[in-house]
């Protein structure tokens, strides 16, 4: 009986040794936070939030000062990079984040990255516009986790804060380049209240998606296509006209619901896209008075018809030339990529190839 008693002594001396060691690595906003004197600045009294619970993100942060906050933030370290971004969009491009790491020779590293693009190459290295106090980062690597740690001298940090863990076993390279990261989350982080919301890639992605659709198809592509009718099927008289009159007004009502779900998501995801809006609401001005030019339009024999068809025209030239520019930049700022890109770029250059061949066939008839 003594072994079997020296057997349950030892399995329970193991048992209780584990408990301690995962309760050692495991970090939560009701346990304390021990850093022992690593970090520049005091870590008592910070607002806890888990941000990340798939990935185990804690965030501490406490604001110091009129114009001085504290952060930390606590993750597993699965030998792979840890990374928190601030974004004035809510998107990584033109974020600046502080990533950290334990290199393979066991060195701690913390750093300031400006996210430039999606693009790893994008991804500048002590570059970003964190406004960060001096010598006030740190980094440390404790019971498994790793603490970042650092202060930034702003009166009020940007809200939208992102978060990434990079891919397990490969690490930042020796130019400190970083490889894409494995997973992410977008959240909404109001510092007085301490509420969080989380903002995914996926969020609104149906609308999103079908914004850019519509205007990617009602501005961008119908309307070139009734310019194309208008000029070079006169002599298809007066089904040209018709036929234009039907692809503009088909092409006015898609931008109209386009840019009526733009300001939709606008408003769900406040996100910054001013110049994005700004264009679309310039485009959407012109094509309204387009539609009003073809109601006061006058008779073939009134000697103001002249004039209203080369208001008509280079009106209808300008805003095609934004919507097709607007186009481009709202699959940049959807961070759609090379797909969307060239699939647009093919089909504009289809439609120009068509015009540079009508607008020749015309110049032969003359």
């Amino acid at each position: 009986m003594r072994w079997a008693y020296s057997f349950i002594t030892v399995l329970l001396i193991f048992f209780s040794s584990l408990s301690s060691i995962v309760i050692s690595q495991s970090d939560s906003c009701n346990s304390v936070l021990n850093l022992n004197g690593s970090v520049p600045f005091e870590t008592t009294n910070l607002v806890c939030l888990s941000v990340w619970q798939a990935q185990d993100y804690i965030l501490r942060f406490v604001q110091n000062g009129p114009s001085l906050w504290s952060f930390v933030l606590s993750a597993p370290y699965t030998n792979a990079y840890v990374a928190i971004g601030f974004s004035p969009s809510g998107r990584m491009p033109g974020s600046s984040a502080v990533v950290g790491w334990s290199g393979s020779d066991g060195a701690l590293v913390i750093k300031q990255y400006y996210l430039g693009d999606t693009n790893p190459s994008k991804v500048n290295p002590d570059q970003g516009e964190l406004p960060i106090v001096p010598n006030s980062s740190a980094i440390k690597l404790q019971s498994s986790r790793l603490y970042l740690a650092f202060q930034l001298n702003t009166t009020q940090p940007l809200s939208r804060v992102l978060y990434s863990v990079g891919p397990r076993d490969r690490l930042p390279s020796s130019n400190n380049r970083l490889t894409e990261h494995r997973d992410k989350v977008s959240t909404r982080l109001n510092y007085q209240s301490g509420k969080l919301n989380y903002l995914p890639a996926t969020t609104y992605a149906n609308l999103r998606r079908g914004h850019g659709i519509v205007n990617m198809l009602g501005w961008g592509i119908l309307m070139p296509i009734g310019v194309i009718t208008a000029r070079y099927l006169r002599h298809f008289d007066p089904i040209w006209f018709y036929s234009h009159v039907a692809i503009q007004m088909v092409a006015f009502v898609l931008g109209v619901s386009g840019v009526i779900a733009g300001f939709v998501l606008e408003d769900r995801l406040s996100v910054d896209v001013d110049k994005h809006k700004t264009v679309g609401i310039f485009i959407l001005i012109f094509g309204c008075l387009q539609a009003i030019a073809i109601l006061v339009r006058p008779d073939k024999s009134s000697k103001a018809r002249k004039y209203w068809n080369w208001y008509h025209s280079n009106v209808g030239r300008v805003l095609i030339i934004f919507a097709i520019a607007n186009v481009f930049y709202g699959i940049h700022l959807g961070d759609e990529g090379r797909g969307w890109n060239a699939g647009y770029g093919v089909a504009i250059a289809l439609l120009i190839l068509v015009a540079i061949g009508l607008e020749v066939r015309m110049w032969m008839r003359k």
